[in-house]
């Protein structure tokens, strides 16, 4: 039988490194862990990272999307 193993995602003591180019909505929606639906969804009430089109591709900057975390955290520590 085979053996499953559980791993517990835990908070890394440095952030991990974004990539070096600009991030797709499917890159956000896989670096958050939501689906790709609600990170449209955030771009729709505008409450998400903020994102810029490059033609018809939708494009965020990995520094945008950083600090958008870090401002969320802050509100849920505060």
């Amino acid at each position: 039988m085979a053996e499953r193993r559980l791993t517990v995602a835990r908070a890394p003591d440095e952030p991990r490194p974004l990539p070096r180019r600009y991030l797709t909505p499917l890159d956000v929606a896989e670096l958050l862990g939501v689906p790709i639906e609600t990170v449209y969804q955030w771009r729709r009430k505008r409450t998400g990272p903020r994102g810029f089109r490059v033609g018809r591709h939708l494009r965020y900057d990995p520094d945008d999307v950083r600090a958008w975390v870090e401002s969320l955290m802050e509100g849920a520590v505060a």
